[in-house]
């Protein structure tokens, strides 16, 4: 019997659950993380860490940015392919992400940090022209992309981060399709199902007035915290036991 338990319980681990043998838990122990604009995944790496010590199975995605539609498709694949209850977390541009994939089915939480959280019609764009952010680094290409120009990265993204991490950031950012700023959203999930938020209190990328507007709108269990942009780097502890918190109300 011992040993049919424990081969139960590894099968139940494969397929993205987290249980002690003969003591099953109730808790999502599945994360989801997506980047936003101009970053990419390795930035979530801290929280990853935290995370996975804590017993989470932690997926990270790696969107395009070519599209929101591209975008959503890259969250929705790592989604199919966990296949259990999911906690899934979006950062800046990620949070319009989240909004549309959070409609899979395996989605039970959304949690956004320091990211938008659009309304039906909303895109990133309009948002930003609803309340409009400090800083005014965004540059465009010839052929309809956008990026932080690097001289400014370290002030307008990422000012609690050293020189050298935030140079490195600036030169290998990813660049975010014209096409995708211009998507509107069609179904946001934070409409049926719970969310928690993060506002950075010295964000100069996102007017933290607009992340308030948003986490409000959406009834979000909010915490803020003194951090810019990239809060989940410089803050990563706080913003990994909010995931946590957020897991754990998860049923």
């Amino acid at each position: 019997m011992k040993v049919l338990r424990s081969l139960i319980a590894a099968t139940l681990s494969l397929a993205g659950y987290n249980f002690a043998v003969g003591a099953p838990s109730d808790n999502v122990k599945n994360v989801v993380l997506v980047h936003g604009a101009f970053a990419d995944g390795s930035g979530w790496s801290a929280v990853s860490d935290i995370l996975t010590k804590d017993g989470y199975h932690v997926s990270i995605v790696q969107p395009p940015e070519t599209s929101l539609e591209d975008d959503v498709a890259a969250t929705q694949r790592t989604l199919d392919l966990i296949g259990g209850p999911v906690v899934l977390v979006g950062h800046s541009y990620g949070g319009m992400i989240i909004s549309e994939a959070g409609n899979h089915a395996s989605v039970k939480t959304l949690v956004y940090i320091a990211a938008f959280q659009p309304d039906v019609g909303e895109s990133l764009g309009s948002l930003q022209a609803k309340t409009a952010p400090a800083s005014n680094a965004i540059k465009p290409t010839s052929d309809g992309f956008l990026y932080i120009d690097p001289e400014q990265f370290h002030d307008a993204f990422c000012a609690d981060l050293s020189l050298k991490q935030a140079s490195f950031m600036a030169h290998s950012q990813v660049f975010l399709s014209t096409k995708s700023a211009g998507a509107s959203a069609k179904s946001p999930a934070w409409k049926t199902k719970p969310s928690y938020a993060v506002v950075a209190i010295d964000d100069k990328a996102i007017n933290p007035e607009l992340e308030r507007f948003m986490t409000r709108r959406a009834k979000s269990e909010t915490i803020e915290l003194k951090a810019s942009h990239v809060v989940y780097i410089s803050q990563a502890k706080a913003v990994a036991a909010l995931i946590e918190k957020a897991a754990r109300d998860s049923k």
